[in-house]
């Protein structure tokens, strides 16, 4: 299971990705991202490829190790937390 620790920047840098266009309130910001909780308000119902887990299983197993897709994702996280500090 990938081991997110729910900072929430994700949530925070849809501008980056169209395939989140249509979850980006018009600031980068997903619509159902709580900036005072820093957690989304629809977590048991996000969107697919808003779940790491699920996302894996449907798109990219038969392309990568799980291990590597959580690296590659784990280095994405930190890259956007880099960005954050440096603001």
């Amino acid at each position: 299971m990938f081991n997110c620790n729910k900072c929430g920047i994700c949530c925070t840098k849809l501008k980056f990705n169209m395939l989140y266009k249509y979850l980006d309130r018009g600031d980068g910001v997903c619509k159902h991202f709580n900036e005072k909780t820093r957690l989304c308000t629809i977590y048991n119902n996000r969107p697919l490829l808003c779940n790491i887990d699920k996302s894996y299983l449907m798109f990219f197993k038969d392309k990568m190790s799980i291990e590597d897709y959580y690296q590659k994702n784990y280095q994405i996280c930190e890259k956007l937390k880099m960005e954050m500090s440096e603001k």
